[in-house]
This record gives C-alpha cells, structure tokens and sequence, in this order.
C-alpha cells in the first residue's frame, strides 16, 4: 500500500461523497495530489499513463457536481478511468491493476456500483449513457446521465446514430467531449481531418482565447 501521508486531502476521499465534503477552492490541490499519486501507483504497476494524467480536473468536477452513483456515469474505453477508481472507493488497490486478482484496468460493474457500463471497446459510451437516460424517464426518476467520450472515438459510426438518436427523443443527458488528441494510435478518415481543420482554423483559435 502506498503512503498516503503525502496526500492530506486524497486520503480523506473514500468516496464522492467525501469529495464534496471540501470546498471549491481546495479542488486544485486535490488535484495535484491525485496526479502525483498516480505517478507513484502507475510506476509500481503500469498503466495508462497520459490518458488518466489528463483526466483529473474533469473526472473530480464531474464527481463533485454530479450525485453518483445515483447519476451515472459512462466512460468510454475506460482508459482515462483511473482517477475515477481512486475516487469511489479504489484508491488502496489501485496498484493492483493488470494484477492478479486486481482491479481491472477498465469499468467494470462487478467491481463498483460507481461502474455503471463495462467497456472494452471505444465509441459505445453515449448508446449506453443514452439507455439509461431512456429508462431513468420511464421510471419517472430524475437521475442525470453523463457519457464522457475522446475526440478518437468519436470518430465511429456508433457514436453518431446515438447522437442522432438522443437528438431526436430529446434525451436528457449530457455528452462531455475530451478533446484531447489522443488515441490508440493516429487518427484517420475525413471527420478526423475535418475536426483537425477546424481546430487550427483562426475562427477557432480566435474564439478560445476570447472565452478564456
């Protein structure tokens, strides 16, 4: 087991819950522990490296603003997961990925009612975060969906008939893009190329650094 008293805050944190327990303003320092404790786990057993390093901010925002497990949560692959392990509960076994009787190194719902879809495959988040919200409103509840996809996956045929879906039943869930030009290997295919353009087009460039 790792020391954790380098890590004052994350190892207060055995659940979401526990995660909106601090303020705001403390979420920063979170996330810098969360990331260097990940660099001491992944070192002692591998993993996913850049993926995971890159999905701290969003993975303890979308926990701290959503109600989960009550609100679900989709991701895609569930190579960018890791954080989201640390945080519901995983966080002292999760040196034992691609162990032996460890955790497993993707989503996977015998493990944690926080792994709402067992993935493997990309491109299948937003049909299954779309299921859900489907029977969420045939239950009557108000439970919120979320489906957290990369811009690699999002270049599948899949992807688009749940978009093309969910657009037209009006589902109410929510698709977070994490755009961030990573994959398993190049992207390829004129949708790659076309959001490549846009990316590097002035309107763009232009219009990211006016918001921020």
């Amino acid at each position: 087991m790792i020391d954790l008293s380098p890590y004052p805050h994350l190892s207060q944190i055995n659940s979401p819950a526990d995660l909106r327990n601090f303020p705001a303003d403390e979420l920063p320092e979170i996330a810098k522990e969360m990331r260097e404790f990940m660099l001491v786990a992944l070192n002692q057993c591998g993993g996913h490296f850049a993926g995971n390093l890159g999905t701290v901010e969003l993975t303890l925002a979308i926990h701290y603003l959503f109600n989960t497990p009550e609100d679900r949560l989709v991701w895609d692959v569930g190579h960018q997961a890791y954080p989201h392990k640390i945080l519901t509960g995983r966080r002292d076994q999760i040196t034992t990925i691609r162990q032996n009787h460890g955790l497993a190194p993707f989503p996977t719902r015998s493990e944690s009612p926080y792994d709402t879809f067992g993935v493997g495959h990309s491109s299948t988040s937003i049909s299954a975060a779309l299921g859900m919200s489907i029977a969420a409103k045939l239950q009557g509840s108000d439970r919120k969906t979320v489906a957290i996809i990369g811009d690699g996956a999002m270049s599948a045929g899949m992807v688009f008939e749940a978009l093309n879906h969910a657009g037209a039943i009006k589902a109410n869930m929510l698709v977070i893009l994490n755009d961030n030009d990573m994959s398993i290997s190049g992207n390829v295919g004129a949708l790659s190329n076309y959001f490549a353009n846009i990316l590097a087009s002035k309107l763009y460039t232009g219009f990211r650094q006016g918001s921020k």
